[in-house]
């Protein structure tokens, strides 16, 4: 009696562990993603927040953009060569797009430290993984300077400014300092964000979690920095 009574419970059991690891399907199988709490479509909820941020991040990155393109191509007014308003002095000769390059280089290559991060993340190694944070966060200072200077340059010595422009089309100032500056704040928070990162990883908050998550997060942030500053590195200083 005994063994036949707890075959049918046994089944029931199986069968209902069975349902709990396999989703369901349709509007269901939606509900219970987004009601979990925990993960939407199986992503976890950080990770989709932030490719939701970074996609209407993107959206505000394209307008800027395309305004600028738009503006550029109709107005009447000359519009500065960039390769001379944005050459640097060496040795008393000025170089095309030097200091642009740097910055460039600079950017890139912290985007090649902060995919270390990750990796080391996942490996979980937490001194690596802070020292390649560190390093990004770093490369973003360094990039923060170099810009602060480059505006300095153009402020003090070119006369450009957001109003107006003594180079040429007055509309240059308007969406330089815009553009570049709006994706300065981004690097500087960006920053921010990685030394609170590298911070959770150094005090062992992450490894108490069971899991590096938060460390591919910021790195999808910079990423995404990265890739719109190769954008505006093309339409803007090679145009």
């Amino acid at each position: 009696m005994n063994t036949s009574s707890s075959t049918p419970s046994s089944a029931v059991s199986a069968a209902s562990a069975a349902s709990a690891i396999t989703p369901p399907d349709g509007w269901r199988g939606v509900v219970t993603d987004w009601s979990g709490d925990r993960a939407t479509f199986r992503v976890p909820w950080g990770k989709a927040m932030m490719w939701i941020f970074l996609l209407s991040d993107t959206f505000v990155f394209s307008s800027f953009l395309i305004g600028y393109m738009t503006v550029r191509m109709s107005t009447t007014a000359t519009w500065p060569n960039p390769a001379e308003i944005f050459a640097l002095n060496v040795g008393g000769h000025p170089v095309p797009l030097l200091l642009i390059a740097i910055m460039t280089f600079v950017l890139i290559t912290s985007s090649g430290t902060m995919a270390m991060a990750v990796n080391y993340a996942y490996r979980r190694d937490r001194d690596k993984t802070a020292a390649c944070i560190l390093a990004t966060a770093y490369f973003g200072i360094a990039f923060v300077g170099m810009q602060a200077f480059e505006w300095t340059n153009l402020i003090v010595h070119e006369g450009i400014r957001p109003w107006g422009n003594s180079m040429g089309a007055a509309q240059f100032g308007a969406c330089f300092f815009m553009i570049t500056g709006f994706h300065g704040l981004h690097v500087s928070a960006g920053v921010i964000y990685l030394l609170t990162v590298m911070r959770k990883v150094l005090n062992g908050t992450l490894e108490r979690r069971g899991n590096y998550e938060l460390v591919e997060i910021a790195g999808l942030y910079w990423h995404f920095v990265d890739l719109v500053w190769v954008f505006i590195f093309a339409l803007f200083y090679l145009w």
